[in-house]
C-alpha cells in the first residue's frame, strides 16, 4: 500500500462493515460511511449518514421498563446508485451488485491525501462473454460543507448497448447499525416529502420525530458524456430517484455524476433546508471542478496538521488524522457540536459525547484552536443543564453528564445489555463525575496553548469555577482522617462501580477523581485571582460567589484524601482489600479477556470483587500531568511521589488491567515511555492498530474510536516529546522510543501559525515561520533558546542544563 492510501483487494462480506467505517468520508458537518452505492442495509452492509449534533429521542420498552434514549440520527441515504446493462438485441440484465452479480474483481481505495474513496469492480455479463467494468469516485466536500458527489464510470468490454442507471435519495432508514440496540425504537425520521426539479434533480425532506430537526437533501444526476440525456423521475413517499439510459460502445466508457446537498434546520443563514439544498445542487459545478476544489481544501488541512512519521506507524497515524479531521474540521467551529466518541462513523454509543475530548483537544489546540474553542463552547452552552443536574443531586456548581447529546442532560442509559449472558443490568457509569474535571482541564490547557484570555475570562472561567464548586460541595470532612473525602463515584476504570455486596453503587476516594478535583479547585482559585477586577466583581455577583470561596477551595484541594495500600497508590479506598484474580486461568479459558466484566457476570460473578481494572485509572494521572507537575500535585496533597513509587504503582496496575477500552493501550504507552521504555512500544502498537485491526472484536464496524485515534497523534506530538505549550514558551522533555525516534510535525502556537519541529534521536530542529511576532522561547531540559521568526535552530536534546549554545540561524520560508 502507498503511504497515503488504504486499499482493500477482493470482496469479503464478513469484513465489509469494518471497511465501511474506515472508508467513511466526512467534512466536520456531516459524514457518510463507505458503503457500496449498489447495496442496501443488511448483514454485510450498513450505509449511514450523520450530521454533527443532529440528535433525536425515542422511548422503548426494555425488560418491562420504559426507557428513553437519544441517538445521533441516521439521515436519508444519498448513496443509492444501481445499474444494469442492455446489450444490443437483448433484454435488460439484472441489477448488479457485489452481492448478487457475477463479480470478477473488486477493489476499494481510500485516498487520504485527497479525501476520496474509489471503488473498482468488474462483472461478467449473464449473456455472452462480455464484461462490465465499473469505477466510482466519491467525495464529501471539505471546502463546501453541504456538498458531496460521486462519479460512476462504466466500461463496456466486448459488447455494445446501454447502461441503465438509477440514482437518488432513500429516506426509509433506521438506526440499526448496532446489534445490541436493535430491540429499541429506531425510526427517527418522519413526515417525508419528495419532489423533482428540472430534468436532473430530485429532493427529499423529512424531520426527526421529537427534536423536530428538519432535514433536506437534493441530488443532481447527469451523464458526464451526454449532458442533455433525458432522465425520468420516480417518486415514492420516502424516496426519490432518477433513471438514465446511456448508450455505450464496445471498449467505450460512459460516466454518471451524482451531486448532493444536505442541509438541516440547525444550519444558520438559510431560508429553509429544502430550498437551500435545491439551490446548492443547481449552482454546484461539475464533478471535475468539485474534485479540484476538494483536493485544494484537503491540501490546506494537511499543511496545518502536518505529521511526518516514517514507516507503517506513519501510515496508520495519517489514517487516524484523516478521520479526526473528517469529524472535527474547521467547519466544526461554526457548529454547536461536541466530540462524539465514535466519530460521525457509526451508531455505537448513540453518537454521544463522553470525556473523549480529553484525548482530542490537546492535539487540536496546537493545530485548530478555533475548533477547540467551539468544542469548549458546546460544553459552556450546556453549563446551565450541568448546574441543574448538580442542584437535583443536592450539590452546588456544575455536574456534567457522563454522556451528553443535544441539550446537556444526562444521556447515560440506566440499563445495559451483556451480550454474553443476555441479561440487562444496571448501568452506574453516570457516576463518573470526573468528566467535569476533564472539561475544566481542557479549558485551562486551551488557554495555555493559545493565550486566549478572552475565552478564559468569560466562558472558560464560568465553566471552571462551576466545576470547582461542585467538587467543593462534594467533599466531606472526615475527622478520623483529618481529610476531605469524595464518596459514591466511579473512576475511569468502569469495571468497579461499587463495593462487593454493597446495597448502593459508587466508590470512595477514587484517586484519579480526587487528585484531578484538587487540581481543578486550585485552577479555579488561580483564575479568580487572574481575572481583571471588574470582570471578577461581575462574575462573583452573577455566580453568587463570596470573596472567601477561593481560599476555601484551596483548603479542600490541599486536604483531599489519597488512599494507599502496601506502598501503592490505591485506585480507590479499599482496592487493596479485594481478591486477586486468577489471570492466567481466565486467559486460558477465554483467550481474549478484555471484557472481563461480561465474562464474570455471565458466570454469576462480578469484577467488583477483584483487583482487576478495565483500563488505566490511577495511571491516567501520568497521562494528564508531566512527571514534575504530578509530583507537585502529590506534594500539595501532603504526599511524596518519587520515581520509584510511581514505577512500583505502574507495575502493580499493569499486572491487573485487562485493557477493555481502546484508550487503555494509549495511556499505558504514554506512561511507559517514561518509566519502562522497552515495554512502551507494545502498547503504542496496540493503540495504533486498535481500529485498523478491530482488536476489540467487532466494535469498529459500529464506529471509530475517536479518542484513541486523536490520542495516538498526541502521543507523538506531546507524549514522546514532552511538549508543553505555556505562557512562557514551549518546553521539551523528549522520551523517544527506538521505533519512533525520527519524526516531525508542525504546530500553531499563539500568534505563530507555523512552528516546525523535526526530531532526531539526539537533536530537534525548531523553525519559526517569518512574522512580526516575538521570538518563540524553547526550553529543553532547563536550557532555553529564543527562535526568531524567519529562522531555524538545531537544539541538543542531551547535555547539562544551561544556555543553549548559539548556532547559525537559517532563513525559513513562510
Amino acid at each position: 500500500m502507498h503511504a497515503w492510501t488504504w486499499t482493500y483487494e477482493g470482496y469479503d462480506p464478513r469484513s465489509e462493515r469494518l471497511r465501511e467505517t474506515l472508508c467513511t468520508l466526512g467534512n466536520g458537518y456531516f459524514a457518510t460511511r463507505g458503503a457500496a452505492s449498489e447495496t442496501t442495509a443488511g448483514p454485510a452492509h450498513y450505509p449511514g449518514t450523520y450530521a454533527a449534533g443532529c440528535y433525536d429521542r425515542l422511548v422503548s420498552t426494555v425488560a418491562g421498563h420504559r426507557t428513553e434514549n437519544e441517538d445521533l440520527a441516521n439521515l436519508p441515504n444519498w448513496l443509492p446508485l444501481r445499474y444494469r446493462v442492455r446489450p444490443e438485441g437483448a433484454d435488460p440484465g439484472p441489477w448488479l451488485s457485489p452481492d448478487s452479480g457475477p463479480l470478477v474483481a473488486y477493489r476499494q481505495t481510500l485516498d487520504l491525501r485527497h479525501g476520496t474513496l474509489t471503488r473498482r469492480s468488474e462483472y461478467a455479463l449473464h449473456e455472452g462473454p462480455g464484461r462490465l467494468g465499473v469505477e466510482q469516485c466519491r467525495l464529501v466536500h471539505m471546502g463546501e460543507p453541504h456538498l458531496a458527489a460521486q462519479r460512476t464510470s462504466f466500461t463496456a468490454q466486448g459488447w455494445t448497448g446501454e447502461v441503465e442507471v438509477e440514482s437518488g435519495l432513500d429516506g426509509d432508514v433506521r438506526n440499526a447499525g448496532v446489534e445490541r440496540y436493535r430491540g429499541l425504537a429506531n425510526r427517527h425520521l418522519t413526515h417525508w416529502l419528495t419532489g423533482a426539479e428540472e430534468n436532473d434533480t430530485v429532493w427529499l425532506r423529512c424531520r426527526t420525530v421529537n427534536s423536530d430537526i428538519r432535514i433536506a437533501l437534493a441530488t443532481r444526476t447527469r451523464s458526464a458524456d451526454l449532458p442533455t440525456a433525458a432522465s425520468r423521475a420516480r417518486l415514492t413517499e420516502r424516496a426519490a430517484f432518477r433513471t438514465l439510459a446511456i448508450p455505450v460502445v464496445a471498449g467505450g466508457t460512459v460516466s454518471v455524476d451524482q451531486t448532493v446537498a444536505l442541509y438541516t434546520s440547525r444550519t444558520p443563514a438559510i431560508g429553509g433546508p429544502r430550498r437551500a439544498a435545491v439551490e446548492a445542487v443547481r449552482e454546484a459545478p461539475d464533478f471535475r471542478a468539485l474534485l479540484v476544489s476538494h483536493h485544494r481544501a484537503w491540501e490546506r488541512l494537511w499543511h496545518r496538521a502536518e505529521l511526518e512519521v516514517p514507516g507503517e506507524a506513519g501510515r496508520i497515524l495519517r489514517l487516524h488524522l484523516f478521520h479526526v479531521l473528517q469529524t472535527l474540521s474547521p467547519h466544526t467551529a461554526e457548529l454547536d457540536a461536541g466530540v462524539p466518541a465514535r466519530g460521525l462513523h457509526g451508531e455505537a454509543y448513540r453518537g454521544h459525547v463522553f470525556w473523549d475530548e480529553l484525548f482530542v483537544l490537546p492535539y487540536l489546540n496546537l493545530h485548530f484552536p478555533e475548533v477547540s474553542r467551539a468544542l469548549l463552547s458546546y460544553r459552556h452552552r450546556r453549563l446551565p443543564a450541568a448546574c441543574r443536574a448538580a442542584r437535583e443531586a443536592g450539590r452546588k456548581g456544575a455536574m456534567f453528564p457522563w454522556q451528553s447529546g443535544s441539550d446537556g442532560r444526562e444521556e447515560t442509559q440506566e440499563l445495559h445489555l451483556n451480550p454474553r449472558s443476555g441479561r440487562w443490568l444496571p448501568d452506574h457509569s453516570r457516576l463518573q463525575h470526573h468528566v467535569g474535571s476533564a472539561v475544566a482541564y481542557n479549558v485551562w490547557q486551551y488557554w495555555r496553548a493559545t493565550g486566549d484570555t478572552g475565552f478564559l475570562y468569560t466562558k472558560g472561567a464560568e465553566t471552571l469555577i462551576q466545576v470547582a464548586r461542585f467538587w467543593a460541595d462534594s467533599a466531606v470532612w472526615d475527622p478520623s482522617l483529618a481529610r476531605y473525602r469524595i464518596r459514591g463515584v466511579v473512576g475511569p476504570d468502569e469495571y468497579h462501580d461499587g463495593y462487593p455486596g454493597a446495597a448502593t453503587a459508587g466508590l470512595d476516594d477514587n484517586t484519579y477523581t480526587n487528585v484531578t478535583a484538587s487540581w481543578v479547585l486550585m485552577r479555579a482559585r488561580d483564575v479568580c485571582h487572574r481575572l481583571p477586577a471588574s470582570r471578577r466583581s461581575e462574575l462573583y455577583e452573577r455566580l453568587q460567589l463570596s470573596a472567601d470561596d477561593p481560599a476555601h477551595w484551596a483548603d479542600i484541594a490541599h486536604r483531599l484524601h489519597v488512599p494507599y495500600h502496601h506502598g501503592i497508590i490505591s485506585q480507590f479506598a479499599g482496592y487493596g482489600e479485594l481478591a486477586e484474580l486468577d489471570w492466567a486461568g481466565y486467559r486460558k479459558r477465554y483467550g481474549d479477556i478484555r471484557r472481563l466484566d461480561r465474562i464474570l457476570e455471565a458466570e454469576g460473578d462480578t469484577v467488583n470483587r477483584y483487583q482487576a481494572s478495565k483500563q488505566a485509572d490511577v495511571l491516567m494521572l501520568g497521562y494528564l500531568f508531566p512527571p514534575r507537575e504530578l509530583a507537585g500535585l502529590f506534594r500539595w496533597l501532603g504526599h511524596s511521589l518519587d520515581d520509584d513509587m510511581w514505577r512500583t504503582t505502574v507495575d502493580y496496575y499493569l499486572r491487573r488491567t485487562s485493557h477493555g477500552s481502546t484508550l487503555s493501550a494509549l495511556v499505558h504507552a504514554w506512561v511507559l515511555a517514561r518509566v519502562r521504555r522497552d515495554e512502551a512500544w507494545t502498547y503504542a502498537e496496540e493503540a495504533l492498530t486498535g481500529d485498523v485491526a478491530d482488536i476489540q472484536g467487532g466494535t469498529t464496524p459500529e464506529g471509530i474510536h475517536l479518542g484513541a485515534m486523536a490520542g495516538t497523534l498526541d502521543f507523538v506530538q506531546r507524549g514522546l516529546t514532552g511538549l508543553e505549550a505555556g505562557t512562557d514558551g514551549l518546553r521539551l522533555d523528549p522520551s523517544p522510543l527506538p521505533q519512533l525516534s525520527k519524526f516531525g510535525f508542525r504546530i500553531r502556537y499563539r500568534g505563530h501559525w507555523d512552528v516546525d519541529l523535526r526530531f532526531r534521536a539526539e537533536r530537534v530542529r525548531v523553525a519559526v515561520a517569518e512574522s512580526d511576532e516575538d521570538p518563540v522561547r524553547v526550553t529543553v531540559r532547563g536550557r532555553t533558546a529564543a527562535i526568531t521568526p524567519g529562522t531555524a535552530r538545531w537544539l541538543d536534546l542531551r547535555g547539562p542544563k544551561g544556555p543553549v549554545p548559539p548556532v547559525a540561524a537559517r532563513g525559513v520560508r513562510r
